[in-house]
């Protein structure tokens, strides 16, 4: 299923992505450090959602309480929720 996530607290604006049988696909950030986010795409492809979650969630930009990885973990843990 395709899912898109506005984001909060970070440079992006949005997250699309899909989740088929538990794995995350197609990760695409809009805005934001585009090489960095391009390559987090790449790494996270054909993932189980836990993992990515589990490695992503709480990661911190600077001063930011939240990062680009860390919107994806929360991004990813809706579509879970939503399943």
């Amino acid at each position: 299923m395709q899912y898109e996530y506005k984001t909060a607290g970070t440079c992006s604006q949005r997250i699309a992505f899909r989740v088929e049988d538990g794995k995350v696909h197609d990760v695409q950030f809009l805005g934001g450090c585009n090489g960095n986010l391009q390559g987090i795409g790449k790494l996270v492809e054909g993932m189980d959602i836990e993992e990515v979650i589990s490695r992503l969630e709480g990661i911190h930009c600077g001063m930011k309480p939240t990062s680009c990885p860390d919107q994806l973990a929360r991004a990813l843990k809706e579509a879970k929720a939503a399943v």
